[in-house]
């Protein structure tokens, strides 16, 4: 199925067009990639992080739905990140104090290695 119909099926999205407007704004993502075209297609298993406004939903899809239905049967077809694993409250950066660095590759030589100034 397409992740454009899947997207409005499941009520993220009101329409096929504003679900294309979600993936232009890469506020889309499955299996921890960007999704880049609505064309894209969703299988059951699928883990999509979707950003609406500021909140950002992470759900698992569980089956595919035929149809936009009622929120309560659009619900049916996923589960929501809290459902299947916890997140340790005191892990969070709540005041966004921690800082990211680049992690080291594997086999690359230090900056400063004068076989790099070559």
């Amino acid at each position: 199925m397409r992740i454009d119909r899947l997207l409005v099926y499941l009520r993220f999205a009101r329409t096929r067009s504003a679900a294309e407007a979600l993936i232009a704004t890469r506020a889309l993502r499955r299996n921890r990639i960007h999704v880049l075209r609505g064309s894209e297609q969703v299988r059951i298993g699928d883990v999509l992080t979707i950003a609406l406004g500021s909140t950002v939903r992470v759900i698992e899809l569980i089956a595919l739905p035929q149809r936009r239905g009622p929120p309560a049967e659009a619900r049916a077809h996923y589960r929501t990140f809290d459902q299947f694993h916890e997140v340790d409250p005191d892990s969070l950066d709540r005041k966004g104090q921690m800082t990211i660095t680049a992690s080291p590759c594997a086999g690359a030589t230090p900056p400063d290695d004068p076989a790099d100034r070559l």
